[in-house]
């Protein structure tokens, strides 16, 4: 099968695949699996958030989207030279190849949420104006994760500590 000739629901899964996987080589290569999973599944509850409220402008109402949008994931924000590198991974990089692997599985829909439907994350040690006040969902690895749309998130209002 030639490239014209793949089916266009095919081809739009495979670019979420490989956005996705070069997302996660980007934020998390020196992660464990699970820390790559927890990123991908932040990408897929901020694509299930925005179609269910907010519209495809919010922060994209498909996997593309929801990797490529502005100021988001700073992998894909750093500077020309981090870009291109980011672009030029290939399969045979043992990391991205997990990556990939992953990707796919998120797409498909069989990657199960460890991270309690959180939309964004930061890493231990920061401190984020977005995140005062808030309780994460789950620490995972290195990173702290949140659910920002969850009201429970506020402190003082039954969130969890995980």
């Amino acid at each position: 099968m030639t490239a014209p000739d793949v089916p266009p629901r095919i081809a739009v899964e495979e670019t979420a695949i490989d956005t996705l996987a070069r997302t996660l080589w980007g934020e998390a290569r020196g992660d464990t699996v699970r820390g790559k999973e927890a990123i991908a599944c932040v990408v897929l509850n901020r694509v299930r958030a925005t179609r269910a409220r907010f519209g495809s402008d919010w922060w994209g109402g498909t996997v593309v989207e929801a990797c490529l949008v502005a100021d988001q994931f700073a992998c894909w924000r750093c500077s020309p030279a981090i870009r291109k590198r980011l672009m030029q991974v290939r399969s045979t990089d043992p990391v991205f190849a997990i990556c990939r692997r992953i990707a796919a599985r998120a797409v498909r829909g069989a990657l199960v949420d460890p991270t309690r439907g959180a939309t964004h994350y930061h890493w231990l040690g920061e401190s984020p104006a977005w995140a005062v006040r808030r309780a994460p969902s789950v620490v995972i690895g290195r990173r702290r994760y949140y659910n920002l749309l969850d009201p429970r998130s506020r402190i003082g209002a039954g969130a969890r500590e995980g």
